[in-house]
């Protein structure tokens, strides 16, 4: 079983990587939170990989990731998580590299609207992925520290948050817009001015 590729970036896209391991080149599947941190074509890099064989005979596929927390959240969740393949899994963890341990805390905790309002996935999507890795999750080691403690998720937040439901936007939609505006704005900003800047980007 591959654990990794060190070698040199030959080529990247979006969702793809080339990598030049003592002159043969594997085509490795990215997320697009991975594409984003590669170096620059010619350097070195290390990818951790997940291989996955066709049925039947088939090829072999290849899923390259930073960090082993990463390779290994990614194999939870495709294995886990009801109809959920690679592709899917990928996807998930696009989203859930905001921040690992506070994924790892809303999926203890079963807190389905951490998962919707910080990761922006839907409500259902939040669901079957508690479901899914509820009591699996522990078994995936993530360090660091979380990013959005019960503090910072209550009061001029969430009072913003609610005033944007009330003028008739998506729950999921105005969490990630008040997120982003809170983070250009002083400490202890009010909600209105929160809603007023959160307003401007939507």
């Amino acid at each position: 079983m591959i654990t990794f590729f060190r070698g040199i970036l030959d080529s990247s896209t979006l969702d793809t990587a080339v990598i030049d391991v003592s002159g043969i080149g594997y085509r490795v599947n990215i997320p697009g939170s991975t594409a984003e941190k590669l170096p620059a074509a010619g350097r070195d890099v290390k990818l951790f990989i997940v291989e996955s064989v066709a049925m039947y005979g088939g090829s072999t596929s290849y899923y390259g990731f930073l960090t082993a927390e990463e390779r290994d959240m990614f194999q939870l969740i495709k294995d886990e998580v009801p109809g959920t393949g690679a592709k899917k899994a990928l996807d998930y963890l696009d989203k859930i590299t905001k921040s690992l341990p506070d994924f790892t805390r809303a999926v203890s905790n079963k807190d389905s609207a951490l998962l919707t309002g910080i990761f922006g996935f839907s409500k259902k999507t939040a669901d079957k992925l508690v479901m899914g890795l509820k009591d699996k999750i522990g078994t995936v080691t993530i360090s660091g520290p979380v990013k959005w403690s019960p503090k910072t998720l209550a009061g001029p937040r969430e009072e913003a948050v609610a005033g944007l439901v009330a003028l008739g936007y998506k729950e999921a939609l105005s969490r990630q817009t008040v997120e982003r505006a809170a983070e250009s704005m002083p400490e202890g900003t009010i909600a209105a001015d929160l809603i007023r800047r959160a307003l401007q980007e939507l």
